[in-house]
């Protein structure tokens, strides 16, 4: 009788390697969103996912891979506000209002974060290039925001663009605006434009 060769099952091992991916992502994650993208090497990561350095390697050989997965953890676990909702509303000055107010909001509760990784953004290439989503999102806001506005010109969607951006916010919220202050603000400034 001929013996059956048992069929290896790495089910354990492929758990315990999806286990140590998470670890060495959200360790990514929360160094990208305390110290920024820029300031994160890898020995830190390791050390913060309880690996060594060359396990982060074999998970992500590239620094493009390890930006492309925490990129996308991140996205997942805190989403921008939808601004398809925002589309209901005709009048495009209550549109605005309410966009800022879900915007300001969501930059208040992520301020470190957006601010770690869109400082490091602007300064480095390498990073900037893993922000096309944010890229696409913004466009699509001022897209939402444009519709049915008196006068969607260049200098129009500009005045949008700054209306919705987390330095503009940010400007506002440290000269101690409150977010819906500041929102009242790019509203006359948006209607002046």
């Amino acid at each position: 009788m001929p013996i059956k060769p048992r069929k290896y099952q790495q089910k354990k091992r492929a758990a315990q390697q999806d286990e140590t991916r998470r670890r060495i992502v959200e360790a990514t994650v929360d160094l990208h969103t305390t110290l920024g993208p820029a300031r994160t090497s890898i020995l830190a990561i390791a050390e913060r996912a309880g690996v060594e350095r060359p396990t982060v390697y074999r998970h992500f050989p590239t620094a493009d891979a390890l930006l492309t997965a925490c990129s996308s953890h991140h996205w997942e676990q805190h989403p921008p506000p939808d601004p398809e909702p925002w589309m209901a509303i005709a009048d495009p000055d209550v549109r605005l209002r309410t966009a800022l107010g879900a915007l300001y909001d969501f930059y208040t509760d992520g301020e470190l974060a957006h601010w770690s990784i869109l400082r490091d953004a602007e300064d480095v290439p390498d990073i900037r290039r893993f922000g096309m989503r944010t890229v696409q999102y913004r466009a699509r806001v001022v897209d939402v925001l444009a519709v049915g506005a008196r006068n969607a010109s260049k200098r129009h969607r500009a005045a949008l663009g700054h209306a919705i951006d987390f330095f503009a916010w940010r400007s506002l919220h440290r000269q101690g605006l409150s977010n819906a202050e500041a929102a009242e603000l790019m509203v006359d400034l948006v209607r002046c434009a």
